[in-house]
């Protein structure tokens, strides 16, 4: 083959190759003279199938390599490849027989530099700003005095014992740690996960629910602090429904999540401060408003005392208030028997001339013309009427009593066979009927027996027949004799009630 290549004179006399043999050929000399390369370059094209690969083209000024980068390579990256970023791509060069091409196969990708870094976070932080996640509106009130405190952030570091610190300073509260790793690949996918876990804790369950959530870490420099540039840390701190605050880096470090937080605290000390008041603080207020309450409480009681003393001299005393009526009194008690006097002579005065009309004459005219009266309306009473009257009711009400008995006989001849039905049934469905048919009952301590088990624990067993009970080892008892049918109850003419 390299002969070949070597002299391309030997014309017909050079030996054929196929396609594949010739693409291979090629693939070994590429492979063997680019085993690993460094390429500086600009992202073009980024292509990412549901297969989990990516494919993406470096270039620069005048020239295209189309890369390659496999499903577990791509998703240990600290970053996401983007179109324009300008990063530094570690592979080795091959080639893809199948398009003849070669290409680049990426085992490592980082941006090439602070200021790649700083255009890809001003990129992402434009188009998360343009989903809304950074509006004012979206931000929640943080709670003033929190009963439970969840922190996300690395429980080995200074920055957890700084804030425990501060919160037993200010106001002691509890806490909630959720340990994480504030740098490296891991820390976006675990301060998410962090942030999702304390929201979905349940109110008033096991493990409490935070009231707030602190999202702190130390100062450091930009690729340090990128974990929470992710775009998943913000969507997870703007979706949250527990307020939060953020305090990553010191007062001059910017991260996205300090524009999704619904708070941003220069520094994880300052992030406790927010959290909770000054407990002594707060109880001089409290000490200070009782004081205020206590003076506005006697002050108003001072001033609505000299009130009523101010109105009570405007009120006139009380023996003039009575002068008038006690006077009125007097005058009425001394008219009083003169009235008495007049009112009862024009009493006697009507009464007399009342009596006057009252005369034994008045009175016989009057009885002898209601005597008349009554004669006249005793002749229009005759009993004929009355007495037909009578017989007709008397008749019909013997038909009632007739229709009533034969209706009565019917519905107890129909309830007598209904019960006749229900007791053979009872006697078909009971048990009794199934002993006469040759089965039987064990009993044990009393008990009905329905397994091995049962029996083989109880301290006496009896075998119940349809004549009697036996106690294995025993005499068997007689069977209870069945008592009478009482017959139905029915009144002195034979008829059933």
């Amino acid at each position: 083959m390299s002969d070949l290549l070597d002299d391309p004179r030997e014309g017909e006399n050079a030996p054929e190759f196929s396609v594949t043999e010739l693409s291979g050929a090629i693939k070994r000399v590429i492979e063997g003279n680019f085993s690993h390369v460094r390429i500086r370059a600009e992202i073009g094209r980024v292509s990412m199938p549901r297969s989990g690969h990516v494919y993406l083209d470096l270039k620069d000024e005048k020239s295209v390599i189309s890369g390659v980068m496999w499903k577990g390579v791509a998703a240990r990256l600290s970053m996401r490849p983007e179109e324009g970023l300008e990063v530094v791509a570690t592979g080795r060069i091959t080639t893809f027989g199948g398009q003849s091409k070669y290409q680049i196969v990426i085992e490592d990708m980082k941006p090439a530099g602070v200021g790649a870094l700083m255009a890809m976070l001003e990129k992402r932080k434009a188009q998360l700003a343009g989903e809304g996640l950074f509006d004012p509106t979206r931000k929640k009130a943080l709670p003033y005095l929190p009963e439970v405190i969840g922190v996300v952030t690395s429980p080995s570091g200074a920055v957890i014992r700084d804030i425990l610190h501060r919160l037993r300073d200010r106001f002691p509260r509890k806490v909630l740690i959720w340990p994480v790793a504030v740098q490296g690949d891991k820390c976006a996918p675990e301060v998410s996960r962090a942030i999702a876990g304390f929201n979905a804790l349940s109110k008033g369950g096991a493990l409490p629910r935070p009231d707030l959530i602190i999202v702190a870490r130390g100062g450091g420099s930009l690729e340090d602090l990128w974990g929470f540039n992710e775009e998943n840390v913000v969507r997870a701190a703007a979706a949250s429904d527990i307020p939060l605050i953020s305090a990553v880096g010191h007062e001059t470090d910017t991260t996205l999540i300090d524009f999704a937080s619904d708070k941003r605290a220069p520094t994880p000390t300052a992030a406790a401060e927010l959290a909770v008041p000054v407990r002594l603080e707060l109880l001089s207020w409290v000490e200070g408003q009782g004081a205020r309450m206590s003076h506005a409480l006697t002050q108003g009681i001072s001033q609505r005392g000299q009130r009523l003393r101010d109105l009570s001299r405007a009120l006139p005393r009380i023996e003039a208030l009575l002068d008038g009526p006690r006077q009125r009194l007097d005058h009425a008690a001394q008219r009083l028997p003169s009235a008495l006097t007049r009112s009862v002579d024009t009493r006697r005065l009507k009464l007399t001339e009342a009596a006057a009309s009252l005369r034994p004459t008045n009175l016989r005219r009057a009885v002898d013309a209601k005597r008349e009266a009554l004669g006249r309306r005793a002749d229009r009473l005759s009993l004929t009427p009355i007495k037909q009257d009578i017989a007709r009711k008397t008749k019909d009400l013997s038909q009632l009593e007739a229709r009533f008995e034969k209706a009565a006989s019917q519905q107890i001849k129909g309830w007598r066979d209904r019960l006749d039905g229900l007791e053979r049934l009872r006697t078909t469905l009971g048990y009794k009927a199934t002993l006469e048919r040759g089965y039987a009952v064990v009993w044990a301590d009393g008990k009905l027996v329905t397994n091995s088990k049962t029996a083989e624990k109880a301290k006496s067993l009896e075998i119940e027949f349809a004549d009697g009970r036996v106690t294995p080892g025993s005499t068997p008892a007689p069977a209870a004799k069945k008592t009478a049918k009482p017959a139905p109850p029915s009144d002195s003419q034979g008829n059933l009630f």
